[in-house]
Parts: structure tokens; sequence; C-alpha cells
């Protein structure tokens, strides 16, 4: 149980809670995207058959990747397994730097170049919020400080 509550305990901070949420915000179509086909997405047959045409990633670790970015939004959302979804973050985006977006370079395609992918500036901006949660916790309003605080609770009883 000892395990468990260094996994879960998290500082009562507003800023961890809000950092939560901005990567709920900015991970959430992404997820949607891939899983469900919106905002201009391919949806979850044509991502992981591009997926495996365009860089051979295998169809599981493509459903790995979509099933993490969408549910993971909704658990960290509600602040649950938060170091967890971090971390799977942090795997995420290092992917998406590596397979697609390091060749680009640091900036985005701001001016919108023919022929120029964007650069991973976006992707170290994710990493930087997951690492904060990741070393941190959750923050206030969240499961993972609920339950840590009634774990500490029962062995104190």
């Amino acid at each position: 149980m000892r395990y468990w509550t260094k996994i879960i305990r998290t500082e009562d901070s507003i800023a961890l809670f809000i950092l939560r949420c901005i990567l709920c915000i900015v991970i959430f179509p992404h997820g949607a995207q891939k899983l469900l086909g919106w905002f201009g997405g391919g949806g979850y047959q044509l991502t992981t058959q591009r997926w495996l045409e365009w860089w051979g990633i295998p169809f599981w670790l493509t459903t790995l990747v979509i099933l993490c970015e969408f549910f993971g939004m909704i658990s960290l959302l509600i602040g649950f397994a938060t170091r967890f979804i971090a971390a799977c973050y942090i795997i995420i985006m290092c992917g998406a730097i590596y397979f697609t977006h390091w060749k680009w370079g640091f900036f985005m395609n701001w001016y919108m170049q023919s022929g120029r992918g964007e650069g991973f500036e976006f992707h170290l901006l994710v990493i930087g919020i997951a690492v904060s949660l990741l070393m941190n916790g959750s923050g206030r309003w969240s499961i993972d400080k609920h339950l840590a605080n009634r774990i500490v609770k029962s062995n104190q009883s």
C-alpha cells in the first residue's frame, strides 16, 4: 500500500489542477482526431493504416497511443492515475518528435510554407507540462488526492 500512496500523493495545488486542465484541452482534439475523426482527423481505421504505411508503427501500438490520448485525457481531467497518464504523454510526444517533427526543426510552420511540416515546439510544451504532473501529481480537485487522503487516514487509525 505504501508504494501506491507514493504514486498518487499530491499537494493541494491549484497550479497542478490548471496544468491538468490545459493538457486536457490540448490533447483532447488530437485524441478525437485519431479515434473519432473529429476536427479533420482520419479516425481510428485511417490513423492505424497511415501510421503503419508511413512509419511502420504496428496496429497494436497505434491503438495504445489513440486510447491513451483519448481516454487518458478523461482520466487526467478527473485527476486519476495522473502520473501514469503524464508518463504516457511524455513517451507519445517523444515518439511524435522522433518519427515526424524533428526533421522540420523547432518552430511550427507559422507562415504555412508549402512542403514544410510542423516543428516540435508544441511537443516540448506538452512534455514540460507532463513532466511537472509526473513529478508533482495531480493537485487540487483530483481523485488521486482524495484516494491518498483516505489511505493516510486509514493508516492513522
